[in-house]
């Protein structure tokens, strides 16, 4: 039985504080949100979301959660080694 990949996210949403105004997914460099379609949060809106084979491609840009008025993103970066 093969072992499911844990995959270390960069970019991370509090969906049930995202309005779905889609501010972040006009900002992100990468073109890498996306308004989630399979589901909604309790307020009946549809969150933003980076889908997990997309998250090796953040360059951690603070882009977005700059951008995000109701301050729902959070960034991980990674630690540089030397």
């Amino acid at each position: 039985m093969a072992e499911k990949k844990t995959v270390e996210k960069k970019v991370v949403f509090d969906e049930e504080r995202c309005k779905g105004c889609e501010l972040c997914v006009d900002v992100c460099p990468v073109d890498i949100i996306r308004m989630a379609e399979d589901r909604m949060n309790s307020h009946g809106y549809q969150p933003a979301e980076v889908p997990d084979e997309d998250q090796e491609k953040c360059i951690s840009c603070t882009q977005c959660y700059q951008m995000c008025p109701d301050v729902c993103i959070t960034l991980y970066k990674e630690n540089k080694k030397d």
